[in-house]
């Protein structure tokens, strides 16, 4: 995994260069209309994770101003869950299926779907880090421990943590997969 030196990691970066957006550059997001059913889908996906993110920000802002760590607990327990899940399997399907296939598809994006994969290795270490304060917060609740608190604000500085890089990553895939996709299309099987 590249260390925060590197400019193209996920912590450090703020766009991708221009050498991985020729694709994008000939087919803008303002004409991401008509898409092929596996874009469409791929834009879905990624709304959907970035609804489920602001969804889980909105519990942890309604518990901040509320203090009510039972509903807390109740709500963001199975939301959390349930993002973490669905979040790698989705990034397992792109590194072990997709990628590889677009790869075939338009070798010159390699670089760029390379660095997608290694994008997935630091959302992970994100996604590993939510799933244990999570799991610290609700051992905390269950057993109504005096720190149960603490570990709910614990959960909250790592959904904080995790948001920013989530939503680089999924613009930054968005402009290379989808004019890739509509471009130069996927192979059949």
């Amino acid at each position: 995994m590249p260390d925060a030196g590197d400019p193209l990691a996920l912590a450090a970066r703020t766009g991708l260069p221009a050498e991985f957006l020729y694709l994008r550059d000939e087919l803008p997001r303002d004409r991401w209309t008509g898409l092929h059913e596996v874009a469409g889908h791929w834009l879905q996906m990624h709304a959907g994770f970035r609804n489920h993110q602001a969804h889980m920000d909105g519990l942890i802002a309604r518990w901040r101003a509320d203090g009510d760590l039972t509903t807390l607990h109740r709500q963001l327990t199975p939301a959390l869950q349930a993002f973490l899940q669905h979040l790698d399997g989705h990034h397992r399907i792109e590194s072990g299926h997709y990628f590889p296939m677009m790869r075939k598809v338009e070798p010159r994006i390699a670089a760029g779907l390379d660095l997608l994969d290694r994008d997935h290795d630091a959302v992970h270490a994100h996604l590993e880090a939510l799933f244990q304060s999570g799991l610290a917060f609700h051992r905390a609740v269950s057993a109504n421990t005096p720190d149960a608190r603490d570990h709910a604000a614990r959960l909250a500085d790592a959904l904080a943590a995790a948001a920013p890089p989530l939503v680089r990553h999924l613009d930054d895939e968005e402009d290379i997969v989808i004019p890739l996709i509509q471009l130069r299309g996927l192979p059949e099987g």
